[in-house]
Order: C-alpha cells, then structure tokens, then sequence
C-alpha cells in the first residue's frame, strides 16, 4: 500500500512539475502581449478596457482660430483640457494586418482632443491609425497607419509611426527607449531616469527633451500664421520644443502619469515671434488613480500566471516527486523485509524424533 501510494505521488509530482513548465513557457507569454479582444471603457465595459486618458493645462497661451459668420483668430490665455481616447479596431486588425503583421500585432486608433474649458470650445484635435507590436507595443510597419492632424484644405503629411506610443512593452526595463513625437513625426530616445512610487504603486520614470526644432508646417499654414501676425513678414518658420516625462508600471507597460510642456512659436522674418502654445499639462488626480488601479489588478493577475503559479506548482511538484519517491522505496523495502521472513520461516522443518532441522 505505501509503495502503491508513493507511485501516486510520484506521478501527481510529475505532473505539477509538467504544469508548472507549461505555465512559464506557454501561458504566461501569451498573457503578456496585446489580445485581441481589449474594448474602450463604457459604461458597460468597465473591466480589462482602455478609459481615456485626461491632461489638463492651466493659465495656458494658445493659438485660437474660428471660423464662421464671425471668424476669430488670436492668442488666448485659459486652461486647456487634452483627452487621448484608444479605440482597439479588431476587424482592421484581421482583415489588413496580412503576411508577417499575422498574430503579431494589433491596430488601435487614437483619438485626442483638446478643448478651451472656459469656453467648452475645441482648439485642436487629431486621429491615428497605427499597427501596435503585440508583445513590445511599440509600432510596426503597416500601409493603414495614418496621422490626421490638420485641418482642410490642408493634407496631413505621410507618416510612419516607430518606437513606443500609448504605452511601454511588457516586462519595461531600466533602459532608454524610442519614443514618437506626434508634431515631429517620428521617435527620437525617451531615457530611463529614476525608479519611484505613485499611490504606492513602483514606476518608472522616463524623459524626452526636445530640444527647439522648426515644424515642417506648409505655405498655407504659414501664410495663415503671417496674415494674423505678421503681415510685413514674407516667411516665416514655426519652432517647436517639449519637455515629456512618462511614469510607467513596468510589468504592465502601461502609463500612470504624463506630463509635457509644450512650446510653440511662430518665427516671422520680420516683426516680433508670436507665442502659439505655452503649456504644461500633466494627467488629472482621476486619470492618475484609474491608471493605478488597472494597472495594479494587471500586474497581479500577470505576476500570478507567470511567477507565482509557475513557483508554486514546481515547489508542489518537487515536495511530491521527493515524497513518492521515499514512500516507494521504503515500501519496497519493507516489502522486501517481510518476503525474507517467510521465505526464512519456510526454511525450517521438524524431523520424526521432534529434531528442528534446517
């Protein structure tokens, strides 16, 4: 029976053993990298969802256009409210994403709006189509992806989205990554800076500078900005700068806070530059805490799949594989002992005198 026992364990051990090997190299990469299946936020989605991310700018300077009956251009001073909302487009991604793209990435579509809260009247708005990388979220090369940031007549210029956009990979590490600038149209380095803690969730900190750089702005927008500004100009160039700061939950990927400050000013060849935006936004208290909470359910539920269900289930295995394995032998054994005792016992015989003989 304790032989017959340590067998069962033994086995059983096995199979933790196996299960434990399946979980670390089958499930848990599969649960780190972008589904399929991830929804907006709704008031009936509210779980595993992507909720729009909000930034406010207070006492910001900004360009201010509006047409109409009663057209207004100029620069205003106000607070300004930037909402990013990502759409995962799962139809796109299995009709378009062909070839390489198959399985290994994700189309998301971006949507940011910027509005004048004193007024409740947008200033600027923009949508992106992008194929994400599903296991490093950063972007792959796709003929869809499209950057729409102007405004008609205007064409918005080709794009091809690199580097890191509405998060980080999975498993981010203490390093410098690439990261797109929307205005510059491409990625340039976001360097790691320090390890802290927000609502006592660990993230990292990351930074891009950007240093002044001339937008590649075309003759009509410029001619626009001439007309309002500087009408003895006959060119002009608009330069762009930013300082973005990125805290990032490292397991998940996912942003927790951001803030930019963002500069903006027109460069006439002749009269006096016109600032066109100075702001600092950073995400509102309620974005902060909504990021702390999803990522933090995301990170246990990652960290259960992959480190703590995998550690648990070796160490069963590895207690029972021992187990069974001492309970056999010593099974065997005292099997062994008591085949002797009787083979001994059969040994030994009287003879007809009552004489005990061997």
């Amino acid at each position: 029976m304790k032989t017959r026992t340590g067998v069962v364990l033994f086995g059983i051990g096995v199979f933790a053993v196996v299960i434990a090997a399946g979980l670390a190299f089958f499930v848990a990469p599969s649960v780190a990298r972008l589904p399929y299946d991830l929804k907006s936020c709704t008031a009936t989605v509210k779980e595993d969802c992507l909720r729009p991310s909000i930034a406010e700018a207070k006492n910001a300077q900004f360009l201010y256009t509006k047409g109409g009956d009663a057209p207004e251009v100029g620069i205003k001073t106000g607070t300004l409210r930037s909402t990013t909302e990502i759409s995962p487009l799962p139809d796109t991604t299995d009709k378009e994403l062909t070839g390489d793209l198959a399985g290994e990435a994700v189309v998301w579509r971006g949507l940011g709006t910027v509005v004048w809260t004193e007024r409740n009247e947008m200033v600027s708005q923009y949508e992106a189509l992008i194929a994400l990388d599903r296991d490093t979220a950063s972007a792959a090369q796709w003929d869809g992806q499209r950057l729409n940031d102007v405004a008609p007549p205007d064409v918005p210029d080709p794009v091809s989205y690199t580097g890191q956009l509405y998060k980080f990979p999975f498993g981010t590490e203490q390093k410098n990554y690439e990261y797109f600038d929307r205005d510059l149209r491409k990625a340039l380095p976001i360097e790691f800076k320090d390890s802290e803690k927000i609502d006592g969730l660990e993230v990292y900190r990351f930074e891009q500078v950007i240093p002044e750089t001339t937008l590649n702005f075309s003759k009509k927008r410029i001619a626009s900005l001439i007309g309002a500004f500087a009408k003895k100009a006959t060119s002009g160039e608009v330069k762009y700068s930013n300082t973005r700061t990125i805290w990032v939950e490292p397991v998940t990927g996912n942003f927790i806070k951001v803030s930019e400050q963002q500069r903006k000013t027109f460069v006439p060849n002749a009269g006096a530059p016109t600032q066109l935006l100075n702001g600092d936004f950073v995400y509102t208290s309620d974005t902060v805490s909504n990021n702390v909470a999803s990522a933090g359910d995301s990170k246990s539920q990652i960290q259960l799949i992959s480190l703590w269900l995998p550690i648990g289930m070796a160490v069963l295995g590895a207690i029972l594989l021992v187990l069974g394995s001492w309970m056999a032998s010593t099974g065997r054994k005292a099997a062994r002992g008591r085949h002797e005792e009787i083979t001994d016992e059969s040994d030994v015989s009287e003879d007809e005198d009552g004489k005990v003989t061997a």
